[in-house]
């Protein structure tokens, strides 16, 4: 069976942790250090912290920014529940606005009219390796006095306009197992804001500069040593498995050019690193879904349940109508997508989607007819 997603790991790897393994300095120390110091100069921001995993990385910027009940932060239904879990941590509430239909991003001429006078926040979601409208964004927020957070979870070395991903301000990063790059778990806060990220580097670390000394109410929320050499040498294939993913990606849209279906795209100015390669295919998704199993090659739905619809958000009476994102759900699918996937993997997994589309697209024009 062909996965959705595989991390590209090798002898590099477990070369740096026996080295921390052998050091008896496995925790926190030099190789986090390095990590930080390495991915804040990628990035280009001034700050980059390593934490446990990306959903705290998000529940500690909104904890550092004094998020707090009663505020509210605009954001999309069309992502990872830890978009919207990080701010309900916080006692905030998520506001949710549509998606644009082409790019599955946040849309930005749907912001404005969602702000009242408890908006604290925008966090835009950089989905499946594209970075959101930033500079857009960005001028709403500065014309009404918002901050901006970039989850940016699944976009490593993603470019807009000549900034990368992270470098807008406030960010999170996940080092998930399935991430462009990874550190088994983990994740980053990217900033240039001095205050917040000596305050998070006492709040990831249970609130000490020293040792036993508690100056605030702080969580256990740091990488290790052992994750982070993991991460130097993942930062160090980066940008030749974001190569390679956009090789991948590039064949795909010439074997399915023809396909009545829609496939990713990538604004002008902007580049795509493809954390996933989604495509719509229409109503039937479910069974095409199926098919390609049956064909040894497994797909992904990222996201069947849109975070609005969600049993504990509805509880909250947090309500949202929202077509476009309701759309993607029930429609869009992601197929194989990993620098290690094959020429014959990938022959594969073409052959069964044209099969399985055009079943589809013949059954679908029989009942027309």
């Amino acid at each position: 069976m062909i996965p959705p997603a595989r991390p590209d790991l090798g002898p590099e790897e477990t070369a740096a942790v026996a080295e921390v393994l052998a050091s008896g300095m496995i925790a926190g120390g030099r190789r986090v250090a390095e990590l930080e110091e390495r991915w804040a100069k990628f990035c280009g921001s001034k700050h980059a912290l390593a934490m446990s995993n990306g959903t705290v990385a998000l529940m500690s910027i909104w904890a550092g920014l004094g998020l707090e009940p009663g505020d509210e932060v605009i954001t999309v239904s069309h992502t990872f529940n830890a978009t919207v879990s990080s701010i309900l941590y916080t006692g905030a509430s998520p506001v949710f606005i549509d998606i644009e239909p082409d790019t599955y991003l946040m849309d930005a001429g749907r912001i404005e009219a969602a702000i009242t006078p408890r908006t604290r926040a925008i966090c835009p979601v950089s989905l499946f390796g594209v970075v959101a409208d930033m500079d857009a964004i960005q001028a709403i927020a500065d014309r009404h006095g918002l901050v901006v957070v970039e989850d940016a979870c699944q976009a490593h070395g993603a470019m807009y306009r000549g900034r990368r991903a992270g470098s807008f301000g406030y960010a999170a990063f996940s080092l998930y197992g399935t991430k462009n790059m990874t550190t088994a778990e983990g994740g980053f806060i990217n900033t240039d804001d001095d205050r917040l990220a000596d305050w998070v580097r006492l709040y990831r670390n249970q609130g000490m500069k020293q040792r036993y000394h508690h100056e605030i109410l702080g969580y256990n929320f740091r990488m290790t040593d052992i994750a982070a050499a993991i991460g130097l040498v993942q930062l160090d294939k980066l940008e030749r498995n974001t190569a390679r993913r956009q090789a991948i990606a590039k064949r795909y849209d010439e074997a399915f050019a023809d396909l009545p279906i829609k496939l990713p795209i990538c604004p002008e100015g902007r580049t795509h690193v493809y954390h996933q390669y989604t495509l719509s295919v229409g109503p039937d998704r479910d069974q095409i879904v199926d098919e390609m199993k049956e064909a040894g090659v497994s797909c992904g739905i990222y996201y069947p349940i849109p975070c609005h619809k969600a049993p504990y958000v509805l509880e909250l009476g947090i309500e949202a109508d929202l077509p476009v994102t309701d759309g993607a759900a029930a429609t869009s699918m992601s197929l194989p997508m990993y620098p290690g996937l094959t020429g014959d993997e990938q022959d594969q997994v073409i052959a069964a989607l044209r099969a399985s589309v055009g079943r589809h697209a013949t059954a679908a024009g029989e009942r027309r007819l």
